[in-house]
């Protein structure tokens, strides 16, 4: 049996989990204010847009599932950037490039979509959930945050410390950038744990789109000072490619699973592999298997290996590529996966895995039964580092995602969507929302939801035991030249040697380490209505209910 250290957060009116306290806070105002899940995601969304900028910004995108309670309906929102109309593969390669930087003007070549989704989902909360708030009620705490100054966290302290290593000028070394070195460090260093930090400029910025809405990001004054720097600085994006801007509602996508229909966003999403690793696991009876055991983790592991293979193949802009979801998610093609891992038994090869990704999820459940599924992110830690001076948007590196390799199914094209970490989850029971997950951590979202669902599903874990409950993450980091299986280190040593003569390559990493993604979750008692609320001890956050 797992240790939960963190009670379960219950409430029988309103649900709300975020990374960070702050914006938990703003979210659950909204809530007390009468505001619907849609308004309070938007609160949330900018808030931790400011307090929490080493994992999310203005300057990046956003994925939503939205269940309307009144029309029983469930949506979703794809709220990404596309890049700009003179990204070319040419462009690159004429500088000498083998692949897209990561950091600085030329890695910020998709148009940055979060503040777009937020206009974009307010519209529909008001039209067709009967939102009573105003716009710029939503954004009050976030620009009080900016403008007044938050304590800055020791995830902030540390990811800053990091991303100043000198040595390594491709994915570090931000401190080159001056914008970047006058907001976020402090003499030349980052700012401590407790230190207030103030960001005026993107307090002036949340203050315009507050009182003019989120279209002023993408055709006014604000638009071109954002482009001239960009421009001046070596980018690509143009003022065109802001104004041609949309953010689009997209049919969720589902695959059963044991009583339970799970939920995701279609591609430019990664949610095909967070369903296609249940469609497998639903053809494995694993309540036959201990939770926490070397079987339990090689199956897992396992199954992300056969979806990460189909979503690897296949995952890019829908526009530019036909993808077979259908035949993809079938369960047809779940019991062939799952049939292949009873056979097998040893740990399979798989092409290598860059885990990167850094991200905010949340999840909101307000009185009248709405639920939200958010999340948000600018890609690696602060993204490309490239402000464009005077606005405090630090633009994302989503981008350099693309393929610089015309025959690579996400190879790079002016106005596509690259493929996309990010998807937001959420199960429904008899056609209501039963669990609402997520997380943030690139490559390892799939996993970590699997491991969510499969604790609280399978094993009938807690909210908040399923999601304190040791993790692994399957792939490599950063100059690594192999995958390995990173097991926390409260895993048990006879799992992990059990795991090794399976033909796992184990790396144990610490007990709590943030590498697994900040998780969070909202189960909905069916009967009671009791929201039951998670948070992850890995990171900041928080769950408040009442």
């Amino acid at each position: 049996m797992v240790q939960q250290y963190r009670a379960t957060t219950m409430g029988t009116k309103g649900m709300v989990t975020t990374p960070h306290y702050l914006a938990s806070q703003a979210a659950m105002a909204i809530l007390q204010k009468g505001g619907n899940a849609i308004e309070a995601a938007i609160a949330a969304a900018s808030t931790i847009a400011v307090v929490y900028p080493h994992m999310n910004s203005i300057g990046g995108d956003n994925f939503w599932l939205i269940y309307n309670a009144r029309k029983n309906e469930l949506k979703g929102l794809n709220s990404s950037g596309r890049s700009g109309e003179k990204v070319t593969i040419d462009f690159y390669k004429k500088l000498g490039f083998s692949k897209i930087p990561s950091r600085g003007a030329v890695a910020a070549n998709t148009v940055p979509g979060a503040v777009a989704g937020w206009g974009e989902a307010y519209k529909y909360g008001t039209s067709e959930m009967e939102g009573s708030l105003a716009w710029s009620d939503l954004l009050e705490q976030a620009i009080t945050y900016a403008k007044e100054g938050f304590p800055v966290t020791p995830s902030q302290e540390y990811w800053t410390q990091v991303n100043l290593d000198e040595k390594d000028k491709e994915f570090r070394d931000l401190g080159r950038f001056e914008e970047f070195s006058r907001v976020f460090l402090k003499d030349g260093k980052p700012y401590e744990m407790g230190d207030i930090m103030v960001q005026e400029d993107l307090a002036n910025t949340l203050s315009d789109i507050s009182k003019n809405g989120a279209a002023y990001l993408y055709n006014s004054e604000l638009t071109e000072r954002i482009i001239k720097d960009l421009q001046k600085h070596g980018g690509l994006l143009t003022v065109e490619d802001f104004k041609q801007h949309t953010s689009d509602w997209v049919e969720p996508i589902s695959v059963p699973y044991r009583d339970y229909v799970a939920y995701n966003l279609p591609p430019n999403t990664q949610g095909m592999a967070s369903l296609s690793i249940l469609n497998i696991l639903n053809h494995i009876e694993l309540r036959q298997m201990e939770e926490g055991s070397s079987t339990y983790y090689h199956i897992l592991v396992e199954a992300v290996k056969h979806a990460f293979m189909d979503r690897d193949q296949y995952l890019t802009d829908p526009e530019f590529s036909d993808i077979p979801i259908k035949e993809l998610l079938s369960s047809e093609r779940g019991l062939v996966f799952a049939e292949k891992i009873k056979e097998h038994h040893l740990a399979s090869e798989l092409a290598l895995l860059d885990v990167k990704g850094d991200t905010v999820w949340f999840g909101i459940v307000d009185e009248e039964g709405n639920a939200v599924s958010f999340i948000q992110s600018i890609y690696h830690e602060f993204g490309s580092g490239f402000i464009p001076k005077g606005t405090g948007i630090l633009l994302q590196n989503r981008g350099s995602f693309f393929s610089l390799d015309e025959k690579h199914v996400n190879a790079l094209t002016p106005k596509k969507r690259t493929f996309h970490t990010l998807n937001p989850a959420m199960l429904l029971k008899d056609g209501k929302p039963a669990i609402v997950y997520g997380t943030m951590g690139g490559e390892g979202q799939p996993q970590t939801q699997a491991m969510l669902v499969t604790r609280m599903v399978d094993y009938g874990m807690s909210v908040q035991a399923a999601i304190e409950a040791p993790r692994f993450l399957y792939g490599r980091t950063w100059g690594a030249s192999s995958n390995s299986l990173k097991l926390e280190g409260r895993i048990e040593e006879t799992v992990r040697r059990e795991l090794e003569g399976l033909g796992h390559e184990v790396e144990v990493l610490a007990d709590y380490t943030d590498t697994m993604g900040h998780a969070g979750a909202i189960f909905i008692d069916g009967k009671t209505n009791v929201k039951f609320g998670g948070a992850d001890p890995r990171g900041d956050g928080m769950a408040i209910g009442y």
